[in-house]
C-alpha cells in the first residue's frame, strides 16, 4: 500500500518527492518555503489530482502525526498518510558517465517504440544500451521490427558494456529531455551492479536492469538488398495514414505494390471496404508486393530524422529496412506479413 504513496522531505527550502514500485524509482528535488523540516508519505494520484484542482497560486502542505493537510486560498484537504518506516529507502551508487541530453532524446524517440510490451518475453521489454565503434548503441525489437540507433561521438558507458533498460524507464527519461535540448544540459548516467539510474536536471530516474543474454541482433540486419525505395516521409506518412482508416484489427496489412516512378498502397477489407493510395518516388530493382503491418510500419517512418525515406526490400519474404535517405545512424528492421 505504502507503494502508491509519494515520500515527501522537507529540508529547509528543499522539497524532495520520491516515488517507487521498487524497480523505477523517480525523485525530484523543488525550491519552495520551508516552515519547519520534517517527512511524509502521501497518496500519489489523490494529492496530486488535489493540487491540479486548485486556483493557481501557492499550495500549503503541513504534516502532522498521521495526515497532511493541503490548502490553497480558501480550499482545504486533510488526507491520510502511510507510515514513513515503510517507505524503501532507495540510493545510488555506481561509476558515472555522460550522455548528451539531445541526441539521446532523439535516440529514445526512435527506439523505445519498438520494445515489446509483453511481460511474457520480459527481455523484450527493455532497450538494449551497448558500445559499437566508441559510440553508445540503443537497440530494441518486439521480436517483429527491430529499431536501431547510433549516437555518434557519444560515450555514456564503459566500452564492452552491455546494460538492458527497461523501456518504460527509458519511456519516462524521454518525456524529460525535450525540455533540455539545444542547451547545455546533459544527462548524468550511474551504472550500478544491478540498477541504472539517469539525472536530468533537478530529477533522478533509477531503474532495476533486466537480466538475461538478448538476442544477437547483429545477425539479423542485412549486409546488402537489391530494391530500394526512395520517397518523401510526409508523402508517405499521409498516404499510410489514410489508407489505414479502413483496418479494423491487427491482422489486415497494406500491401506496398513497388515499381519504377513510386509505390501503390492499398488496403483491402472484408468488412468495410478497401482504399488505394499512390506516391511518387524512385524505385530501383524487381517490381514486387510486400505487405507490413500498417501501424509497425507508420512507427518505422515517422521516428525517421529526414524529409526523406528509404525503404530497402529482398523479397516478399524477408524483412525490410526503414532509414533516412541522407543519415545511416538509424534502422527500422520490420518483418513483412505474409498474404496470398
Amino acid at each position: 500500500m505504502v507503494l502508491s504513496g509519494v515520500f515527501l522531505s522537507c529540508e529547509g527550502n528543499r522539497l524532495q518527492a520520491t516515488g517507487t514500485d521498487l524497480d523505477l524509482t523517480i525523485r525530484m528535488d523543488q525550491e519552495v518555503i520551508g516552515l519547519e523540516d520534517g517527512n511524509c508519505v502521501v497518496p500519489a494520484r489523490l494529492a496530486t489530482d488535489i493540487v491540479r484542482s486548485l486556483e493557481a497560486g501557492a499550495v500549503t502542505l503541513e504534516a502532522k502525526e498521521e495526515r497532511v493537510e493541503i490548502s490553497a486560498a480558501r480550499s482545504r484537504f486533510e488526507l491520510r498518510t502511510f507510515p514513513v518506516v515503510e517507505f524503501p529507502v532507495v540510493s545510488s551508487t555506481g561509476e558515472a558517465g555522460q550522455l548528451l541530453g539531445a541526441s539521446l532524446a532523439d535516440g529514445l524517440r526512435q527506439v523505445v517504440r519498438a520494445a515489446s510490451t509483453d511481460d511474457a518475453r520480459p527481455l523484450l521489454t527493455g532497450v538494449l544500451i551497448t558500445t559499437e565503434d566508441s559510440s553508445v548503441r540503443l537497440v530494441a525489437t518486439d521480436s517483429y521490427r527491430l529499431a536501431l540507433r547510433d549516437l555518434r561521438g557519444t560515450k555514456g558507458i564503459s566500452d564492452g558494456t552491455d546494460v538492458l533498460v527497461p523501456a518504460r524507464a527509458l519511456a519516462e527519461l524521454q518525456r524529460l529531455l525535450p525540455g533540455i535540448q539545444g542547451g547545455d544540459g546533459g544527462v548524468l548516467v550511474i551504472m550500478g551492479t544491478h540498477d541504472i539510474t539517469f539525472r536530468v536536471g533537478a530529477v533522478e530516474i533509477r531503474t532495476r536492469l533486466l537480466d538475461g543474454s538478448y538476442p544477437d541482433y547483429r545477425q539479423l540486419i542485412p549486409s546488402e538488398y537489391p530494391n530500394r525505395l526512395h520517397v518523401g516521409k510526409e508523402s508517405l506518412l499521409g498516404a499510410l495514414r489514410r489508407v489505414r482508416l479502413l483496418v479494423r484489427d491487427n491482422t489486415t496489412p497494406v500491401r506496398l505494390a513497388m515499381r519504377a516512378g513510386g509505390v501503390d498502397l492499398s488496403v483491402v477489407s472484408q468488412e468495410v471496404g478497401e482504399a488505394n493510395e499512390t506516391v511518387d518516388g524512385d524505385f530501383f530493382g524487381e517490381d514486387l508486393v510486400i505487405a507490413f503491418n500498417p501501424s509497425y510500419l507508420i512507427d518505422g517512418v515517422e521516428a525517421v530524422a529526414d524529409d526523406e525515406v528509404i525503404i530497402e526490400t529482398a523479397d516478399p519474404s524477408r524483412p525490410a529496412t526503414v532509414r533516412a535517405a541522407e543519415r545511416q545512424d538509424y534502422r527500422y528492421l520490420l518483418m513483412p506479413v505474409r498474404v496470398s
